[in-house]
């Protein structure tokens, strides 16, 4: 008996962009004014580069279009969702300008070498959050005119600006998106000013780093009422795995039953009568507002689907950053083994959530 292989879609793997082709694409003042290696982006911190660790063979691997179809052959998977690798330092741009063009040449460039050339490619675009008023455009621009899911937000290195993503400066971004109804992906990456700056050796820099991003900006965001003000928006906190997740709805609700914040204008969150910021959690998740990417083999993800449902979690490989097709599909099979999922808790994981958060067609 032939057992159909259960349908994947990654809902995080990464482009190795191409410099060049994203430099042609701005402005002829811009090209030429950065280093080859890095291109037009800046360093994500001092941590990154100036450590040494061993990496899965094949991690980081320099793939492209078609080396990204192949992966996919290979692990199974039906489609994926594309986030940058050297642009998640986009925010550490400090030249507003400079920030505009190059969006627009990134989202140019991905719509060229992937969107338009195979229907299994999606993406989420850059946007320039050093400047609201042009992000909104260049929002509105990705998602009408090129077809994107939505926009990246970086979870830190955010610079002269509010490092929170609840602030009230970016509400005009949320605006725009909650009147496309697309989503919204806040991706980590850069782990400086984290009090981690004198960290060694890396892997703690990585392991924690990308979660404190998360957890800082689920925090701005909830508290804030950015859910209660754009319930058309859905918001996904990518790489940081589920325990982040839960940890977060149990210090909240601690924090809150004892720090009731005043509120005379009306500026933060609403609970309804008798709801614990739980239950409230909980409540735009099964409104489908808040996604957490995941990987498959994540000890707290059965305890994480207790508390909060299936519905948030959605499968992501960071393919081709550490890992590699060998590893990706050891997770596949972790999570296809896993005695404490049920078959739905796993196609949710697997695909649903994904088609759900990205917009995807559902076939």
């Amino acid at each position: 008996m032939i057992t159909q292989k259960p349908k994947i879609i990654d809902g995080d793997g990464h482009v190795v962009e191409d410099h060049a082709a994203i430099a042609a694409r701005m402005p002829e003042e811009y090209r030429g004014r950065f280093g080859a290696a890095r291109g037009p982006y800046p360093s994500n911190d001092h941590l990154h580069a100036a450590n040494a660790h061993f990496l899965p063979p094949g991690a980081f691997a320099k793939v492209g279009r078609e080396g990204w179809l192949n992966f996919m052959e290979d692990v199974g998977l039906a489609s994926a969702v594309l986030y940058p690798t050297t642009g998640l330092s986009f925010g550490r741009i400090v030249s507003r300008d400079w920030a505009i063009e190059l969006a627009r040449a990134y989202n140019d460039w991905m719509y060229d070498e992937y969107i338009s050339k195979s229907a299994r490619f999606q993406a989420l675009g850059l946007i320039p959050l050093q400047e609201p008023a042009e992000a909104v455009k260049e929002l509105r621009r990705i998602v009408k005119d090129l077809g994107f899911c939505g926009a990246m937000l970086p979870s830190t290195g955010a610079m002269q600006q509010q490092n929170q993503l609840g602030d009230e400066r970016y509400w005009p971004i949320y605006d725009q998106a909650n009147r496309l109804g697309c989503a919204i992906g806040i991706h980590g990456g850069v782990h400086d000013h984290m009090g981690l700056d004198d960290m060694s050796p890396y892997a703690p820099v990585n392991a924690l780093g990308h979660p404190f991003g998360q957890m800082v900006n689920f925090a701005g965001i909830l508290f804030n009422g950015v859910f209660d003000k754009y319930s058309n928006v859905r918001f996904g906190f990518m790489e940081a795995g589920s325990g982040w997740f839960v940890n977060c709805i149990e210090r909240f609700e601690r924090s809150w039953n004892s720090h009731v914040q005043h509120d005379p204008r009306g500026r933060f969150l609403k609970l309804r009568e008798k709801e614990s910021i739980t239950a409230y959690i909980k409540r735009h998740v099964d409104e489908g507002r808040i996604f957490v990417g995941v990987e498959g083999d994540e000890l707290t993800l059965p305890f994480a689907v207790s508390v909060v449902g299936n519905k948030p979690f959605i499968f992501s490989s960071d393919f081709p950053h550490e890992v590699n097709n060998d590893t990706c599909k050891g997770e596949l099979e972790e999570l296809e083994e896993n005695t404490r999922l049920t078959k739905a808790d796993k196609d949710a994981v697997r695909y649903r959530n994904a088609e759900r958060f990205y917009g995807l067609p559902t076939v």
